[in-house]
């Protein structure tokens, strides 16, 4: 079931303990599940119980901890020995008692790593306080350090396989994207649309079906455009809405985002005009992009445009995107905004996405791209416009 040679695996934990060797980092135990993928193949729906991957630099293997429930998904979805599959018992779950960071302590501490110089991934959101002060009870004279976003980092460069994946999901959001555009009519409810868009994620193309996104789309209608975050409801669309559709194909854990905008019946000339700014900022940043330039300075792009306009926005516009679970597809690395100077290099990929919101209503235009060797491969080929459906009482 990998998706991936065992050669792409083995250099990505070569470069995982690269990185670990550089920050004086023995043992790294990794709870983020795209990260526990990225290093061992592993896939599956069971990170809302505490699981992990321990990745020791001068060991062949990583060790996979997780509930025994799921140690069989780990025997297939992993290049791991089984050996090195060790599965806590099932009263660990959700107990008040125990813990299976305990287990994990424990695990270390018959492995000679008791005393080891121990990387955490801190800012994670799958690992806990409890967790933490676990392993410090447990591991009294292990020396403990924030290791966040190592694997993040490493990922930031895909291969060319990853970037086919990503190609591929680009592929079911157009999908997604058209159907969404059609579905969202007079009439028509906001679950109903968003079942559509569903539908044709997850069925994909006749060559390759879709996963599961790591994010819900988020429809917001009305004057909740105004906020980007929101998603649907059971009310029916009414003429003289605008709808916000931001939605991400997604294939073997990788994704491509895509945000577009919709005006139901004939849109104010002020909106018409926030479009045509939003994808003006959009295409001179999508200039901007080719190894050597910084995040800074594809917001500086934008940034110029919109001012030229009276237009400010402090947030960021994009962020650097791929292999993700739940509740995020981005990589919490590189983000496109003023002070970012990190360096685009080829095969990093992000999402572009220069929104608007005003007091009661807001705009969103967006791309996925991948810089190249010598600029930049939009990922989509889908119109960068404002949409306008007028055709009323159309069912879906």
């Amino acid at each position: 079931m990998l998706p991936f040679s065992l050669k792409e695996y083995k250099k990505r934990l070569d470069q995982t303990k690269k990185s670990m060797l550089e920050r004086g980092i023995e043992v790294l135990i990794v709870t983020n599940p795209a990260n526990m993928n990225y290093l061992s193949g592993y896939n599956s729906w069971s990170f809302y119980v505490d699981q992990m991957l321990i990745v020791i630099v001068d060991e062949d293997q990583p060790i996979w901890i997780g509930r025994k429930m799921d140690a069989n998904a780990a025997k297939a979805t992993t290049w791991l020995y089984h050996e090195n599959i060790i599965p806590y018992s099932e009263d660990y779950v959700h107990s008040k008692i125990k813990h299976p960071s305990e287990f994990a302590a424990q695990i270390l501490t018959q492995i000679g790593q008791s005393k080891s110089r121990i990387g955490l991934e801190m800012d994670s959101y799958y690992f806990s306080a409890q967790s933490y002060e676990c392993l410090k009870k447990n591991l009294p004279n292990a020396i403990f350090s924030d290791a966040s976003l190592l694997v993040n980092y490493v990922r930031i460069i895909k291969s060319d396989q990853e970037i086919e994946f990503i190609r591929r999901a680009a592929k079911i959001v157009e999908i997604g994207m058209q159907t969404a555009v059609n579905s969202i009519q007079e009439g028509v409810r906001e679950c109903d649309a968003v079942a559509n868009i569903y539908g044709d994620l997850i069925r994909g193309t006749s060559e390759f079906g879709g996963d599961y996104p790591a994010i819900v789309p988020m429809l917001p209608a009305g004057e909740n455009t105004s906020t980007p975050h929101i998603t649907w409801t059971d009310k029916k669309y009414t003429n003289d809405q605008m709808v916000i559709i931001e939605i991400a194909g997604c294939y073997q854990r990788y994704h491509s985002p895509l945000a577009r905008t919709v005006s139901l019946g004939k849109p104010s000339q002020e909106a018409l005009d926030v479009s045509n700014i939003v994808v003006e900022g959009l295409n001179a940043a999508l200039e901007v992009v080719k190894p050597g330039a910084t995040c800074e300075d594809l917001e500086i792009a934008w940034s110029k445009v919109i001012s030229k306009h009276g237009i400010v926005k402090d947030s960021r516009i994009g962020y650097s995107m791929g292999l993700n679970y739940p509740p995020d597809w981005g990589e919490h690395t590189a983000s496109i905004r003023r002070g970012d100077l990190t360096v685009l290099q080829p095969n990093m990929t992000f999402h572009l996405i220069p929104g608007l919101w005003f007091d009661n209503y807001g705009i969103e235009i967006s791309e996925s791209f991948r810089v190249t060797e010598t600029g930049c491969e939009v990922l989509t080929n889908f119109p960068r416009q404002l949409f306008v459906n007028e055709n009323h009482n159309l069912q879906v």
